[in-house]
């Protein structure tokens, strides 16, 4: 005999036994009550200049820990500013403990010399970061533009003032701080609509 859905309701209702809640839809994001504070740390590397910028997911919005740049001099050998930018983000971490780490994801350079500069400045990075165990994330330029200002191309300056609005800071970040500072946030907004575009993880 078949039985329809609101016999069914019925017959639990005589039962009388407990009723069970659906699991939250979202539970082990870092939305949830373990992770609604989650500390994540942003980087946009480059030899001479790589940003830095951690912030905290918060209601009702995030707010910035620290930022700052990795400034290594012209004059300065290669191998010696890889070996700044490793120790100083090691400190930035020791410092912030930070949970994730969102970095810039590589891009089309037209100059291959530019290219495996860049990639020099990305792998000393990603050295301090694995070893600290983080997990990390990449996130394409103009993926964080578009999240940040909702213009793919947009300037640095516009990255910077919107960074500065987003975080309530007095003042615009420098502009590698900034532009770490958006990864950051990018990511937070990423993993924050429903598991969508979710970053990829290095």
């Amino acid at each position: 005999m078949a039985v329809t859905p609101k016999q069914f309701e019925q017959m639990q209702g005589r039962l009388g036994g407990p009723k069970r809640l659906p699991a939250p839809v979202f539970e082990g994001s870092w939305r949830t009550a373990s992770a609604k504070n989650q500390i994540i740390l942003g980087v946009d590397p480059s030899l001479r200049g790589t940003g830095y910028g951690v912030i905290q997911a918060a209601r009702p919005s995030a707010r910035a820990l620290a930022h700052g740049t990795i400034v290594c001099p012209a004059g300065w050998e290669h191998s010696r500013c890889l070996a700044k930018i490793t120790q100083t983000l090691r400190e930035v971490v020791a410092r912030c403990h930070p949970a994730v780490c969102a970095i810039e994801g590589l891009f089309y350079a037209q100059n291959l010399q530019t290219a495996l500069i860049m990639g020099e400045a990305r792998g000393a990075a990603l050295v301090a970061l694995a070893e600290a165990g983080l997990e990390i994330y990449e996130i394409a330029p103009r993926k964080v533009k578009q999240s940040i200002v909702g213009y793919g191309a947009a300037q640095k300056s516009a990255v910077g003032k919107m960074v500065q609005r987003l975080l309530q800071l007095p003042e615009p970040p420098a502009p590698d701080a900034a532009d770490a500072l958006a990864i950051a946030l990018a990511y937070m907004q990423a993993v924050n609509r429903f598991g969508l575009g979710a970053p990829k993880k290095v």
